[in-house]
């Protein structure tokens, strides 16, 4: 017998925890679900973060997706160079839009960039959140057979 498997949800750290939160409730329409101040124990051990950490995280929901914005107030970032799309490991947020050129000019006045070298007509772009998280926006999209068939 097997168990379940749930996605939870994705962690995304940020720099200014504020920003981002206006950032992804103002362009993409998250709402803010939950938030909590983690204990620096348990979060040191489970992250392999050396105490003190001051992890606050702010729950974000979409439909059914969770993104959770990790802010670490005495640990800090750690600067590392920019991800490239085929580097191993997640590479990018896709989001499903109605109007392109609205949510980019949303994106735009919260602090985002457009990257428009990467726009494909009207059906695809790629932008940056202000912390430089890779979010890939199209207008339609089928999924392939395999998906969500028996």
């Amino acid at each position: 017998m097997s168990a379940e498997v749930i996605v939870n949800h994705i962690g995304h750290a940020v720099a200014d925890l504020d920003r981002s939160r206006r950032f992804w409730t103002g362009a993409f329409d998250f709402e803010v679900v939950k938030e909590l101040d983690a204990p620096d124990e348990g979060t040191s051990q489970l992250l392999g973060i050396p105490a003190p950490v001051g992890l606050h995280a702010v729950y974000l929901r979409r439909g059914d997706f969770i993104l959770e914005l990790l802010h670490y107030a005495d640990a800090g970032l750690e600067a590392r160079p920019t991800r490239i799309m085929n580097e191993p490991g997640l590479t990018h947020i896709s989001l499903l839009v109605d109007d392109l050129d609205a949510r980019l000019e949303r994106v735009r006045t919260l602090g985002g960039t457009v990257l428009t070298e990467t726009r494909i007509g009207d059906y695809a772009i790629l932008v940056l959140d202000p912390d430089g998280q890779r979010v890939e926006l199209l207008t339609h999209w089928e999924r392939p057979g395999y998906i969500g068939s028996s």
